[in-house]
């Protein structure tokens, strides 16, 4: 009777295992929230930048130290940001020399722009294996989802 009476305390523990796992898994993502964001050796203005990148630049958090963020781009560069310059505005960043934004989703689709390396898109929409995104220069279409890192 006593293994029973634990039966109903296991399963409730191994739902929420099962329930929480996805979570923990999930890459969390942030992007540039300021014009010019600068990227630093270490958590702390003591350390010096690196580099920068703009507005809308995607990143993927690898750990958190006090209000700093140590990130990592799409060319598996890592630096440290500080949190509030982040925020949670979807973006991707083109990873092929040209990615062709496309009227419709599919490779049949009207080319509308040609984005270049490194060129910052924002996510409007996913749709199967393409994503709707704007370009930086402000032309809106939709481009084939492997060409690109980000969320």
């Amino acid at each position: 009777m006593n293994g029973f009476s634990r039966l109903p305390a296991l399963l409730l523990v191994m739902t929420l295992l099962l329930v929480s796992a996805p979570a923990a898994w999930a890459r969390e993502m942030v992007s540039s929230a300021v014009r010019t964001l600068n990227l630093r050796s270490g958590p702390g203005v003591g350390n010096p930048a690196h580099w920068t990148v703009t507005r809308g630049y995607p990143f993927q958090v690898l750990q958190r130290k006090g209000d700093w963020l140590q990130v990592r781009d799409f060319e598996g560069d890592r630096a440290w940001v500080y949190r509030s310059m982040t925020n949670k505005v979807p973006h991707r960043v083109v990873k092929a020399q040209v990615a062709n934004l496309r009227r419709a989703p599919g490779a049949r689709g009207p080319i509308v722009k040609k984005a270049g390396y490194g060129d910052v898109l924002r996510t409007l929409e996913k749709r199967g294996k393409w994503t709707k995104v704007r370009h930086e220069g402000g032309a809106v279409g939709w481009v084939a989802t492997s060409l690109t890192w980000g969320w």
